[in-house]
């Protein structure tokens, strides 16, 4: 990590401990936020591009029991058992668990991985910095299938009982949902030593099956150019009103993952460039994390799962696919090389200051 980033933590943290001498830092009272910072151990990082956090006003917050989308009077755990039990909603934790939570604590069931004492520690969220830094090295990207952040958060907290620790929304927007030190669940055998996100896009398709669906969210223009459309239903399509968001690149994309076609639109520009500063943040905060991919022998970015040492070995950028066989985000729109060319340019930006 840079000399400035650390500096940029730890005056962060010092400026909204409640416990700061007016002395040493010169200020009192409210302080305010750039917008731009992700937090980790309860410390802010700024990345240089807009995030919302689980604690500001329209944030996502996943360490709320309640349903944010349901019925005020319904919102409430106790509701949220009942309509498991009668099918409505489809959680992956079992009606007869009753277990409200929608993330874990990470390598608390991976034996060896932490001391005694250290679980004692980390136990009530007092992971510090160096301990994380140990532990996380892999940054897992998703496509959502949901087309809005708004959407995927319904889905994926809601209706599902699961977690991610970022949502990239189609205009750009980073919304985090967890402190980084949380076992977000969105990845299987990766959850304990991963970060990971869910990338606004309605995914890929097999080609006989993709024209359908890209009718209801990609439209050509009168002049010829592709934009992207959201259906009244999907929750959040009013934030894009009069937005004009398009794929980055024009023509849909076709490739193969797991051996399997799939045709997909590319992400927006603004995506990608969140992204990037995102993956950058996380390189720098997390050594381990390296600004790469799985790559074959050749040099291109595998598409298919990791066998297990391969996934054991790698610190890195994973597609979702890379850890399960049955996925295939972040698809084969994901334009690797340009995406990681222009996080390691970020990253020695970050760390040349």
């Amino acid at each position: 990590m840079s000399k400035l980033s650390i500096a940029s933590i730890v005056l962060a943290a010092i400026l909204v401990s409640s416990v700061a001498a007016p002395e040493a830092s010169g200020q009192i009272g409210f302080q305010p936020r750039h917008g731009d910072e992700i937090m980790v151990c309860g410390q802010f990082y700024r990345i240089g591009t807009p995030v919302k956090l689980w604690m500001d006003p329209q944030g996502f917050d996943a360490y709320r029991t309640q349903r944010l989308f349901s019925t005020f009077e319904t919102r409430k755990w106790k509701e949220t058992v009942e309509e498991m039990k009668a099918g409505k909603i489809d959680f992956v934790s079992k009606p007869q668990e009753l277990n409200p939570d929608r993330f874990g604590l990470r390598y608390e069931s991976t034996p060896g991985s932490l001391t005694p004492e250290q679980l004692e520690q980390v136990r009530g969220g007092g992971w510090t910095l160096p301990l994380l830094q140990e532990k996380v090295d892999q940054f897992v990207l998703h496509f959502d299938a949901c087309g809005t952040s708004t959407q995927c958060f319904y889905i994926l907290h809601d209706r599902r009982g699961l977690s991610v620790h970022f949502l990239l929304d189609a205009d750009g927007t980073i919304y985090q949902t967890l402190d980084l030190k949380e076992r977000a669940w969105h990845a299987t055998k990766s959850n304990d030593r991963s970060v990971g996100i869910e990338i606004a896009s309605i995914g890929c398709y097999s080609p006989a099956n993709a024209e359908k669906t890209f009718a209801e969210w990609y439209k050509k223009s009168p002049e010829g150019e592709i934009g992207l459309i959201f259906p009244s239903f999907v929750r959040g399509s009013d934030r894009f009103a009069g937005k004009k968001l398009s794929p980055r690149r024009p023509q849909p994309v076709e490739g193969k993952i797991h051996d399997r076609s799939y045709v997909q639109y590319d992400f927006t520009q603004a995506q990608y460039d969140a992204l990037v500063k995102l993956t950058a943040g996380l390189c720098d905060i997390f050594p381990r994390i390296k600004s790469d991919a799985p790559r074959s022998s050749e040099g291109t970015v595998l598409n298919r799962l990791l066998t297990d040492d391969e996934w054991t070995k790698f610190g890195g950028v994973l597609g979702h696919y890379h850890i399960q066989l049955n996925k295939s985000d972040p698809g084969p729109a994901m334009d690797w090389e340009y995406y990681l060319s222009e996080t390691k340019k970020q990253l020695e930006r970050i760390q040349s200051q």
